[in-house]
């Protein structure tokens, strides 16, 4: 059997699933993408976006940020809370005045530590950090980014300490200019989408970087935002590892090209949710088209297709410690879908996450302990009515499960089930297009999801949705050619999404301390027992 195998793409869908794209004069693919730039209503606020910018200039390529009076006074516990608000206050310890605290605005402590020609070594960076953090002076240690330092070359770090890390901490301290809008809490249970300049993003990266935003550096259980992710950059700093010099290189060439060349579009972040369950095993939906491959990854071969993001519930998951899978590896190489970490709750069973427009920064080789920043991609995906990048990301958390066995019971399945066909299907923008969706192996390796179950799951979300599929088995085979024939058999003796879940009902019965039979083994001996009950 081939490497790649196509599985029933009809003529001419190729502007839905890429599959067929040819090679353009330079290497990259080629492909009408007049349906992907183009149909979108005009961008405007309304009670379920929040527009971070003014609109009124953006049919010129203009980009400003919306403007408020008195941002500084902003301060909610619906909102972001912002590092240059007069009530983000500090106490200073007066030595020699009976330890006597004085308390000052903190964003004017940030200034003074920031605003300097170059910073010498790390410990100027963590002196100049901890001073706007005084908590945590015997705590962070930075020794990771010590030993990326140490790696450097003289004129690499050089510059880096030199030029690029002032020019950052000059971005930075452009916050109260460039984001005045509050930027909501996407809260569980919300339906709210968030659009943003990339400049402005920057800039809450710039910030994130030096840890300036209040309240979050605590993941205490009883901190006021124990329930959101960490986006202050600390805990990157911190470890020793290859693992942490290689994230560094990715987020450095991301602030290297930003601040050369700062790029001009919007990025637009959605939770979106279900508003009520799906009864799976009355549904009549039949499979839709899948080209399955062992070759290839999301990023590159999915080129303007819906591509899955193997989330965590805390959304880009450890790509700020030490995770380094499929998430995190993405979270770095677009490293705008980070901010999403500010303002972004944890996901709810029904939830997901879609961000569109994200810009690819690096090209990366490996996977976990082989990742290996390359160099700085230039990323020429075109860009929509609204400025953004024809590049859209779901991010939809898997189940976890400590026993395997448990994802053949039927709640687990409904919830995986759910959780897929809710990012192929939910959202608050309303698509323009159904494109096809890119994914793979979504929840398996150390969450020991069964691949062909997951595998079978995403074809049933997708058909529910009424969207094709490319999914790629990252190197495996086996995957690939077990799949594709289940796929064929399901396509052939037009067997639905309900007939599916029954079976799949019926084979958690089987007996869970045994051996159990091979899943699609198991669907191509029963199908016909269910012909008469449908």
């Amino acid at each position: 059997m081939e490497r790649e195998q196509l599985s029933g793409a009809p003529a001419g869908m190729g502007s839905h699933l890429s599959a067929s794209a040819s090679p353009g004069p330079d290497g990259e693919e080629v492909r009408d993408t007049a349906a992907s730039v183009s149909g979108e209503p005009p961008l405007r606020p309304t009670h379920h976006h929040t527009v971070c910018v003014e609109v009124s200039g953006l049919h010129s390529g203009q980009i400003l940020p919306f403007t408020v009076p008195n941002p500084e006074e902003i301060w909610s516990s619906e909102h972001v809370k912002m590092p240059f608000s007069i009530f983000n206050k500090q106490t200073l310890v007066v030595r020699g005045q009976h330890d006597q605290g004085r308390e000052v605005n903190r964003w004017e402590v940030i200034k003074e530590a920031l605003n300097r020609p170059d910073f010498r070594t790390v410990k100027d960076l963590k002196s100049a950090i901890t001073q706007y953090n005084p908590k945590y002076t015997k705590v962070w240690t930075f020794m990771g980014l010590c030993q990326y330092l140490d790696q450097m070359h003289g004129s690499e770090r050089r510059y880096l300490l030199g030029k690029l890390l002032p020019q950052m901490a000059h971005l930075a301290l452009r916050l109260p200019d460039l984001c005045q809008k509050p930027i909501p809490l996407l809260r569980v249970g919300m339906k709210h989408a968030i659009t943003m300049s990339q400049e402005q993003i920057a800039c809450l990266l710039a910030n994130a970087f030096f840890c300036t935003f209040p309240r979050r550096n605590s993941t205490h259980h009883h901190s006021k935002f124990f329930n959101f992710p960490n986006i202050n950059f600390s805990r990157l700093f911190e470890v020793t590892s290859q693992r942490t010099s290689e994230k560094l290189k990715t987020i450095f060439c991301y602030f290297s090209t930003v601040t050369e060349n700062m790029p001009k579009g919007l990025v637009t972040f959605q939770r979106c949710g279900l508003d009520s369950a799906i009864e799976w095993k009355r549904s009549q939906c039949k499979v839709t088209q899948l080209h399955v491959t062992s070759e290839g990854t999301i990023e590159d071969q999915g080129r303007g297709m819906l591509q899955v993001d193997f989330a965590s519930p805390m959304v880009g998951g450890g790509v700020l410690g030490q995770g380094l899978v499929q998430e995190e590896i993405r979270f770095l190489i677009n490293p705008e879908l980070i901010v999403a970490r500010l303002f972004t709750e944890r996901l709810d069973g029904t939830e997901c996450l879609v961000i569109t427009g994200a810009q690819r920064y690096s090209d990366y080789t490996g996977y976990s302990d082989t990742y290996r920043w390359v160099r700085s991609h230039c990323d020429s995906t075109p860009r929509d009515s609204w400025l953004r990048r024809c590049t859209e990301i779901v991010a939809i958390d898997a189940i976890n499960f400590g026993n395997p066995r448990h994802q053949y019971k039927p709640r687990y399945l409904e919830r995986e089930l759910t959780k897929a066909y809710c990012g192929f299907s939910r959202r608050v923008i309303p698509d323009r297009q159904r494109t096809a969706i890119a994914t793979g192996n979504w929840g398996c390796g150390a969450y020991g999801g069964d691949i062909k179950l997951k595998a079978l799951i995403q074809i049933m979300a997708a058909a529910q949705a009424q969207r094709d599929m490319m999914y790629f088995t990252f190197g495996s085979i086996d995957s690939m050619t077990a799949i594709y024939k289940m796929h064929q058999f399901l396509q052939k003796r037009n067997v639905t999404v309900g007939q599916i879940y029954n079976l799949l009902e019926k084979y958690s019965r089987t007996d869970l301390t045994r051996s159990r039979q091979d899943l699609y083994k198991f669907i191509q001996d029963n199908v016909d027992c269910l012909r008469g009950r449908y």
